[in-house]
């Protein structure tokens, strides 16, 4: 059967930074039918941080830079978060590989998930191409990443390399 990761907030999981519901997206939950089995997964909260928490952004770069020891993650207090992005991100790897998933749905504009933007480390609401921690570690280990916006291409894609799954 086929599986995809989909990070847990965009299926209502109450798993975001201030303890919001995220509504669920009918595309998403009408792709998620023609897929398969679906993982949830949010990396933060598998890393240890609790919900709520202090929104946190990268420091640096990006998640590439942070997974190089170049980078942090910090709160908005300033404290460095990064041990649990990167333990997060680990365990996302794991449950990728344990489940053979070869694609991942994930929440753009996160720390971890960011697979096309992030927020630019100074808390002011700006946004940067880049990648989060999570995100940079799927795509070193060839697993195809696609945004909450990029639902339909991702079932394209899926159902497209429907072998490799």
């Amino acid at each position: 059967m086929r599986k995809i990761l989909i990070s847990a907030c965009l299926l209502g999981e109450k798993v975001r930074y201030d303890g919001l519901i995220v509504p669920v997206v009918k595309a998403l939950t009408d792709a998620l039918e023609q897929i398969g089995e679906i993982i949830p997964f949010c990396p933060e909260v598998s890393g240890g941080l609790p919900v709520p928490r202090e929104p946190a952004e990268i420091s640096g770069k990006d998640g590439f830079d942070v997974l190089d020891g170049i980078a942090t993650v910090q709160n908005r207090s300033g404290d460095d978060v990064t041990q649990f992005y990167l333990k997060g991100a680990q365990k996302a790897l794991q449950t990728a590989i344990n489940n053979n998933i070869k694609a991942a749905i994930l929440k753009d504009k996160s720390p971890s998930c960011g697979k096309n933007f992030i927020y630019d480390g100074s808390f002011a609401g700006m946004l940067k191409e880049g990648r989060g921690v999570t995100a940079a570690l799927f795509d070193r280990n060839k697993i195809h990443l696609f945004s909450e916006k990029e639902i339909e291409k991702a079932v394209r894609f899926i159902k497209k390399r429907n072998k490799e799954f």
